[in-house]
């Protein structure tokens, strides 16, 4: 008798791994020239913060973020954030300069209050109407307004009104910037995909930037770029080695996928093997996923649950040859990444990696009995089971003992997924995949996805349901913001980490499933991120 698999029906992948191993080993011929360049460059924008009037520095600081260029000058923008936090000493008439003000200070963790725009407001609470033709201000208070926290009416108010406006609005100098805007807010957006953009919006003549500032943009995006496709040769010679795609034919082959969001997340220099290690831990995800998913039969996938669980390579000898090999390649490679970070940061994380492992296996077996049997959980319990099987907590335990900052014990006593912060990054990557993979899913047969839980249990259609979800994710980020602007035992830097796995999987999944199905947009993305202006755009591509 021959066992019925399922099959997921995924496209090959789009890439050609043969040529990034080979191709990418060159380096930038003019680094040298280059490093020296930016190093001028870098003084010169130093002198730029010693400028007297507060709102040429608040620009100066958002001209950084968009550009790419923040990372670059962390003390000194803290520094001068830190000296306005509470002594504004702009136009406070002036609807653009306080929107900026506020959304830089929330964003940079400080405080202040939505009562700042008071001022703009009616007697009746309403802004007022007279701002419908002040375009710039009605762009920088839409921004602002996605910095909100929970219960804050007057920014939900700002948001509703502004959107309402710029939807409306047809001025010719700022269209690309509102419907660019209108699409995805700032906030939610990764400053690497955003340095793309606004570095060729300057260009097009849609902006005031500084020229030195757009040529120090262009040569750090350039020199990031090519650090990046560095680390993607070395992953295609590790996954060409590897061999799991050409072993398990109904897996996804996606490691240029599972690496794009890596130089999002960690894009500085510093971070290559929290990128390295991200992208391994993601083609394992997705490999796992599929096995769960698609391929395991259920008795099989209760076994290879408790060998993972038990992270034992003796137990694995019961498993079929697929998972045998599935398990072991897991297991080494997992071993080898812990190692690493014992060597280079001195910190056992293996204890942390098994158990973060067995809670994603766990997850996936109570998802795959829900289609074994069937069985449409409500949202809540679908929730409680589904920010794990995401893989968010897998991710972020990795990145904190990988982006090398000083890990106190305090912080190591919070890292659980008892944490809210953890939690809430993963809710808004599970809510944000399940709205772009949720037709591809019941289409498949599984019947748990955030959307048909709550249409199920609620009897409501799938647009209204899709309207609750992304309900949902802006209460997820309000929670987040507002943890932002609290004080945490976890380091800066792991904070940005997490805002920025959220921020990624609102990218990633914009305009469909980046891993099941990569579509056209995605592929221009990856090929603009990666290969544009190195001349491999067409070679890197199998099409």
């Amino acid at each position: 008798m021959t066992t019925q698999r399922r099959s997921g029906n995924y496209h090959a992948s789009k890439w050609d791994l043969r040529f990034l191993q080979s191709s990418f080993a060159n380096g930038q011929t003019d680094h040298d020239k280059h490093m020296k360049r930016v190093g001028e460059l870098k003084e010169i924008v130093k002198c730029m913060f010693k400028v007297s009037e507060p709102l040429l520095k608040l620009k100066l600081i958002d001209d950084l973020q968009r550009l790419g260029l923040a990372y670059h000058f962390k003390e000194e923008i803290r520094r001068v954030l830190a000296d306005m936090e509470g002594n504004v000493a702009y136009d406070k008439d002036d609807l653009y300069a306080t929107a900026l003000y506020f959304r830089l200070l929330r964003q940079y963790g400080f405080t202040v209050s939505q009562d700042i725009f008071y001022g703009f407001m009616e007697d009746n609470h309403n802004f007022k109407g007279s701002l419908r033709n002040d375009t710039r201000g009605l762009l920088s208070l839409y921004e602002a307004s996605h910095l909100a926290f929970e219960g804050e009416q007057i920014l939900d108010e700002a948001r509703a009104f502004t959107k309402m406006h710029l939807k409306n609005n047809h001025d010719p100098t700022l269209k690309n910037q509102i419907s660019h805007a209108l699409e995805m807010p700032l906030q939610r957006r990764l400053q690497r995909l955003e340095a793309r953009w606004y570095i060729e919006e300057q260009e097009r003549g849609g902006g005031d930037v500084n020229p030195l500032l757009l040529e120090f943009a262009k040569l750090d995006f350039r020199m990031l770029q090519v650090i990046h496709i560095r680390d993607l040769g070395k992953l295609a010679r590790w996954w060409e080695e590897l061999g799991l795609a050409k072993k398990l034919s109904f897996v996804r082959d996606r490691l240029v996928e599972a690496f794009y969001p890596t130089i999002g997340i960690v894009p500085e220099q510093q971070f290559g093997y929290s990128r390295e290690g991200l992208t391994k831990l993601g083609t394992f995800v997705t490999i796992i996923d599929d096995i769960y998913d698609v391929y395991g039969l259920l008795d099989e996938l209760e076994l290879f649950t408790d060998v993972v669980d038990r992270w034992d390579v003796d137990a694995a000898k019961i498993l079929p040859d697929y998972m045998k090999t599935t398990f072991l390649a897991l297991y080494n490679t997992t071993d080898e990444m812990a190692r690493n970070i014992i060597r280079e940061e001195g910190h056992n994380c293996l204890p942390l990696f098994k158990k973060a492992w067995g809670d994603v296996c766990k997850s996936f077996l109570i998802e795959a009995r829900f289609q074994n049997d069937g069985y449409v959980p409500r949202l809540e319990e679908y929730l409680n089971n589904a920010w794990t099987s995401i893989c968010g907590p897998l991710m972020l335990i990795y990145l904190f003992f990988s982006t090398r900052q000083l890990i106190t014990v305090e912080a190591l006593q919070h890292l659980d997924t008892s944490s809210d912060l953890i939690r809430l990054a993963s809710m808004i990557f599970r809510l944000r995949n399940d709205l772009a993979t949720s037709k591809a899913e019941i289409e498949k047969g599984d019947v748990a996805t955030s959307i048909y839980c709550y249409m199920h249990e609620t009897g409501v259609s799938e647009v209204v349901a899709r309207e609750h979800i992304l309900c949902l994710i802006d209460q997820m980020w309000k929670k987040l913001n507002k943890m932002g602007c609290t004080p945490s035992p976890f380091p800066q830097t792991y904070i940005d980490v997490v805002f920025d796995l959220a921020r990624m999987s609102e990218c990633f999944y914009h305009y469909g499933d980046g891993l099941g199905a990569p579509d056209a947009k995605l592929m221009d993305d990856i090929s603009s991120m990666l290969f544009e202006g190195t001349g491999l755009v067409e070679m890197t591509k199998i099409l």
